[in-house]
């Protein structure tokens, strides 16, 4: 290496001032995509253009003396923006959430079906507080903080409102009925006699299906968010979810991580906090990808074709909604 470090050392100044060429070091060549053993300066370009595109005075040359030299493709350099704090404008990945919730991820970018107008997209419980409409917890034109209130937002972080949602159903739901209501009241008025301290609540079954966990929200104006999703970029498309197919997401808290799919089809309960348990059917189960804030991630093939939408897991597996489901029942498309 101590010739590469001469070398480098004597032509740097030459180097960093070829067009393209955002940086120079030290390392081994790589020869057909494999790294070498062979000690090389290393050329770090923007992009890499054909030899035959340049002129002769902006070519690398092949070595200097004996130390060979090698362009590697590195792209734009940036610093890369913390996802908890407030960015303008946003993208997915970066915090996000009801003004009620923690924290959750700003998931993709869509288009409204019907007005073509952009919508942010995240889960219910991040954009929409684990709502079923009918339960006060939240109600369309809530603000939308970005970062989520447990990464710092506040009032002055508003990015958009609440804009429509799918409802998450629990299995047993309080009944409203008069019939209900009145049975309720003749055996709090038996059991206020014996028992005091006890009274009975009479519940529902519900008769809805858990398929998605998803809403959206309206940003404030048009240029507050980006489509390309942080460390992934443009979404190509979507993909229907196969065992055994590779993916990755892009979260708040986990940061790009990769998985796979291990099953389809499925029937889950899942803990949904003070509000109890609730059955989701249809699900994508897939590897552990994905911790506490990344919920509303979304879940791309490595082509980057989206397959679905990251609502829940645990250190043993992640639990996701189909996105083609997701944007039917929202009626939106992907950007």
């Amino acid at each position: 290496m101590e010739c590469a470090a001469q070398a480098l050392s004597l032509h740097r100044e030459r180097l960093m001032s070829l067009e393209n060429v955002v940086g120079v070091g030290i390392g081994t060549k790589w020869v057909s995509g494999r790294q070498t053993d062979e000690p090389a300066v290393l050329v770090l370009v923007s992009k890499k253009v054909p030899s035959a595109n340049l002129a002769k005075s902006q070519s690398v040359p092949r070595a200097f003396g004996k130390t060979a030299t090698d362009v590697i493709e590195v792209g734009e350099i940036k610093l890369l923006t913390s996802r908890t704090e407030k960015v303008r404008p946003a993208m997915p990945g970066v915090s996000i959430g009801h003004f009620r919730v923690t924290a959750g991820t700003f998931g993709a970018m869509v288009r409204d079906r019907h007005t073509g107008d952009p919508l942010i997209l995240s889960n219910n419980h991040v954009l929409a507080n684990i709502t079923d409409g009918r339960d006060g917890r939240a109600q369309v034109g809530d603000p939308i903080w970005q970062p989520g209130r447990y990464d710092g937002g506040t009032e002055d972080d508003v990015i958009g409102y609440l804009e429509r949602f799918i409802p998450l159903w629990r299995p047993t739901v309080p009944s409203h009925c008069k019939v209900a209501c009145a049975a309720e009241r003749s055996l709090n008025a038996i059991l206020q006699k014996v028992y005091p301290q006890y009274e009975v609540h009479l519940l529902r079954r519900s008769q809805f299906t858990n398929l998605v966990d998803a809403a959206v929200a309206r940003p404030i104006k048009k240029d507050a968010m980006v489509p390309e999703v942080m460390e992934i970029g443009a979404i190509t498309g979507m993909a229907e979810p196969t065992v055994g197919l590779k993916v990755r997401k892009s979260g708040r808290t986990s940061g790009l991580s990769n998985g796979e799919v291990l099953a389809v089809q499925t029937s889950i309960r899942v803990s949904m906090g003070d509000v109890g348990i609730a059955l989701f059917e249809e699900q994508i189960l897939l590897s552990p990808m994905g911790q506490p804030g990344d919920s509303g991630s979304l879940i791309v093939t490595e082509d980057n074709r989206a397959v679905s939408l990251l609502s829940a897991g645990s250190d043993k597996a992640t639990l996701a909604g189909n996105i083609k489901t997701v944007c039917d029942l929202l009626k939106v498309d992907l950007w």
